[in-house]
């Protein structure tokens, strides 16, 4: 099962822009997200865990 660490990089609406803390290419584009998939409490600069195909804030 996959498990990776996201930090909320931009809100922009009903979407959240997430970048991959572990990622191995440092270029890697952001991935959107709908926020309804993601805690409400969510801010730019939230560090987040995706586990079990669900997101959860870390800090």
């Amino acid at each position: 099962m996959l498990t990776c660490t996201y930090i909320v990089e931009k809100i922009d609406g009903d979407y959240a822009m997430l970048k991959r803390e572990d990622a191995t290419d440092p270029d890697a584009e952001p991935k959107m997200v709908a926020r309804a998939l993601l805690p409400p409490e969510i801010m730019e600069g939230t560090r987040l865990l995706y586990e079990y195909l669900q997101y959860s804030v870390l800090d």
